[in-house]
């Protein structure tokens, strides 16, 4: 397998304006050191994935105009600080340099109560929930009878959720879908029977920490292709990188959130979901689509599944009721050929027989009329991402959030990559976070921070006052280590 290749032309718009970037000390620095912080900034933005070879000296001189001994020297910079890692008898690759912890340690104690923005989940709809249980556990009588097992799902919750893409316009039956204890126990199916160790999977990037985790579990390899979010919502996945990391990669599988993404809240556009199932086609490439968050628009609706842009079994959706209705309901689903879920249901009696019957039940309860509470989940997620944007205005002026039309959370850009620093640091002032590198692979994304706003207005308010004040404790760190200066 051939090291995959990063094009000049792809790294130059990357790149853009790399002469004179904001933030050094120094007015003029010698330009093959503007082009290696350049680079080395795409590497901390997660936009040059780990493990990706770098444009040939001759073909990225020729592209940037600039002398070849320009591209030499960024280029052995670069490796002096740890950015490249030269392998005989094959190219150099891009690497995250080993850091030490900041020395910054805060001297205050923690907050009586700690805001909790590590979950992007929100709380429990209560009085639904009760009365879908209730209702469940009169219907639970029909099924006491049976062995109670349904490796598959019980038929009144797969007919909801059949019915349910029908109305989005990807005709659907029972026997296309599969109920699980989760998307997460989805996605583990699938990678297990989909995948080998050893095969490439591509993902978008960032992406679900959780789906990075069951790629590993497996024995596969994740293929990150940078999403973008510069480019416009809808156009915000590289789907020419996409398609290139298929044929370079030979990938068995993507894995792809193309509604309400996770972390960044955007939304794919329908002519990159058709480009999206083409490319899925052309490469013979199975593409799981995570649909667990298209219930979540906040500005506009999806516009539409992806699986309805192919008529192949290519393309396999997975959904589950944890974000729309609660995390503590544990019921997931796979729609996908009827041939690929007696698959499924093969290789999940080595795991577990099947979902909680009771709970299949209260989520077909909840799911068989739900226009209203998700009305109400997407006005109150509204008022509470108003209420975290306002706030970030006012604490973190500095930071630049990617704001999606839907979703629960943003996609927060700081001027320093101190993002795991700030994480270690953030719970003495009264608030957990999870820190960007979480959501890419082997280190990126150490100048991104994802915040949720599924908690109330005023949690969001104190969260942020905390995540400020330990962020203001870090202005000593020496960020020279990865390239940047405070």
């Amino acid at each position: 397998m051939g090291i995959r290749t990063l094009g000049a032309k792809t790294l130059s718009a990357d790149l853009g304006n790399w002469h004179d970037q904001p933030g050094k000390r120094t007015a003029a620095r010698p330009i093959y050191r503007a082009l290696a912080d350049g680079i080395k900034m795409l590497v901390h933005d997660g936009r040059v994935p780990l493990g990706i070879a770098l444009p040939s000296e001759r073909e990225l001189s020729l592209v940037l105009g600039v002398s070849r001994s320009t591209i030499t020297s960024a280029y052995a910079l670069l490796r002096d600080d740890g950015y490249l890692v030269s392998r005989q008898g094959s190219r150099s690759t891009i690497a995250i340099p080993a850091r030490s912890e900041s020395s910054a340690r805060p001297s205050l104690s923690a907050a009586d109560a700690v805001v909790d923005l590590s979950y992007a989940a929100m709380a429990a709809p209560q009085q639904a929930i009760e009365a879908a249980y209730a209702a469940a556990l009169e219907s639970l009588v029909r099924y006491l009878p049976t062995h109670g097992m349904e490796p598959v799902g019980v038929r009144e919750l797969r007919d909801v959720i059949a019915h349910r893409y029908t109305a989005r316009g990807l005709p659907t039956t029972a026997d296309q879908i599969m109920v699980t204890s989760g998307a997460q126990h989805a996605l583990r199916l699938l990678l297990g029977v989909l995948t080998s160790p050893g095969d490439r999977v591509l993902i978008d990037h960032p992406t679900y920490p959780n789906a990075l985790e069951a790629i590993r579990r497996v024995g596969a390899l994740a293929v990150p292709v940078p999403v973008r979010p510069e480019a416009g919502e809808g156009s915000a996945w590289d789907l020419d990188g996409i398609s290139s990391a298929a044929l370079q990669t030979s990938a068995r599988a993507a894995y792809l959130i193309p509604d309400f993404h996770n972390p960044t809240g955007l939304c794919m556009d329908a002519a990159g979901r058709a480009r999206l199932a083409r490319i899925a086609s052309d490469a013979r490439m199975t593409l799981i689509v995570d649909e667990t968050m298209v219930d979540l628009w906040l500005d506009q609706p999806s516009p539409g599944s992806v699986a309805a842009h192919s008529d192949r079994a290519s393309i396999v959706t997975i959904g589950s009721t944890a974000k729309s209705f609660w995390g503590g309901l544990r019921v997931g689903w796979v729609r996908a050929d009827p041939p690929l879920i007696a698959r499924l249901a093969g290789a999940r009696a080595a795991v577990d027989l099947g979902t909680p019957v009771m709970d299949q039940l209260a989520a077909a309860e909840l799911m068989r009329d739900d226009a209203q509470l998700l009305n109400e989940r997407r006005a109150q997620l509204r008022v509470q991402r108003s209420a975290l944007l306002e706030a970030l205005a006012e604490h973190l002026p500095r930071w630049q959030p990617t704001v999606g039309s839907g979703g629960l959370s943003l996609w927060l850009r700081m001027p320093d990559p101190v993002s795991s620093a700030l994480t270690a640091t953030a719970p003495s002032y009264g608030v957990r976070l999870a820190a960007g590198p979480r959501f890419g692979v082997e280190g990126s994304f150490e100048r991104y921070l994802r915040l949720p706003y599924a908690q109330s207005a005023e949690e969001l308010r104190r969260g942020v006052e905390a995540v400020a004040a330990a962020y203001a404790t870090l202005a000593r760190v020496d960020s020279e280590r990865a390239g940047f200066v405070l």
